[in-house]
């Protein structure tokens, strides 16, 4: 359960603020765990069978849509017809693959409108021939109130994301080596230490021991891992500089799916009054204006540069603020998911 999920999830609570019956197909019940670590909170909220990974008959599928009002797919490739009432795809990675290419699947779709998480996935899809709405998220009250804290900042480097090399990574091992460049080339950060805080499965824990290794063991870098939702607000509420690498040194026109395809970590320390550094690439573009919302960066070298600029940081975090609370309050979600699923 990351960013994507809580963007999706959120859809659900809107609708179901206006009335609707939250269905989710999907083989075990994550209300509790919804509700703990997206601090989500859905009315009535219900799980049934999900009739697409297991395969149900045709008919069993047609019977089971047509009784929906408003269906929305997050789809892994495959595509059927749906006879419910309204139909979305909701479209979070910008993945050529994923998305119908051939006559057959632009024919099961045909009834379906789809909605892109970002512009920039927006323009990909685009590229791909399907036209799409966007629909920011929107980013919980709790960050934007942390920004009244930001006079008690420490001497803190934070970077965020869950703990894997693959697909779409974080990219750890590029913040732990821009934070050991940093401390020889600059004495003004001697007393700063370097916090990396994500999610981490079983299978990638040979990743963050890697990490680890990179570390050396030093005392100013830190790893922590599965933080519960305070704790990790707490850290941002710490941080006085959050750090982003995703997408580094990736073609964003030959490999956007590789790339941050919007950046909700960035703009979780945004809203908390970090001052925010991030690879130029994807939706980072949308979200960081350059010296003005925060800092983007193209290499090591030019981030340790960027570095040096933290003493402008008081106008910069106040704009950056101003942009999410402005862009990615529920309000104005809540306003767009009603434009969109319920009016459109």
């Amino acid at each position: 359960l990351g960013g994507g999920e809580r963007h999706s999830l959120a859809i659900l609570q809107v609708l179901a603020e206006f009335g609707y019956q939250p269905l989710i197909f999907w083989d075990k019940d994550l209300s509790s765990k919804i509700g703990e670590k997206l601090k989500i909170k859905i009315n009535n909220l219900h799980f049934e069978k999900n009739i697409f990974r297991h395969r149900d008959n045709f008919l069993n599928k047609f019977n089971q849509l047509r009784k929906i009002d408003i269906f929305i797919a997050i789809s892994d490739g495959s595509y059927f017809l749906s006879p419910a009432k309204k139909n979305f795809i909701f479209a979070m990675v910008p993945d050529r693959k994923l998305y119908p290419h051939n006559l057959w699947n632009r024919l099961k779709t045909f009834n379906y409108r789809f909605v892109s998480n970002s512009f920039f996935t927006q323009s990909k899809l685009k590229s791909f021939g399907i036209e799409s709405v966007v629909l920011y998220p929107y980013i919980n009250n709790d960050y934007l109130r942390l920004s009244s804290l930001a006079i008690n900042k420490e001497k803190i480097i934070l970077s965020v994301g869950r703990f894997f090399p693959h697909l779409h990574s974080k990219r750890q091992d590029l913040a732990i080596k821009a934070f050991i460049k940093l401390k020889k080339e600059m004495a003004s950060f001697v007393d700063y230490r370097l916090i990396l805080a994500g999610g981490l499965k079983k299978e990638d824990e040979g990743y963050l021991n890697r990490l680890k290794k990179m570390a050396q063991g030093r005392r100013d870098i830190i790893f922590k891992v599965n933080l519960n939702y305070q704790d990790l607000l707490n850290l941002y509420r710490q941080a006085k500089i959050y750090w982003h690498f995703t997408g580094f040194g990736v073609d964003e026109n030959r490999q956007p799916q590789l790339v941050e395809h919007l950046g909700i970590t960035p703009l979780e320390a945004m809203a908390s009054g970090c001052l925010v550094f991030a690879y130029r690439a994807g939706g980072i573009k949308e979200i960081i204006e350059d010296e003005k919302t925060g800092f983007t960066f193209v290499s090591l070298q030019g981030l340790i540069t960027k570095m040096k600029m933290i003493n402008r940081s008081e106008e910069i975090e106040k704009q950056a603020q101003l942009f999410v609370a402005n862009n990615f309050s529920y309000p104005v979600f809540r306003k767009k998911v009603k434009e969109i699923f319920i009016n459109g």
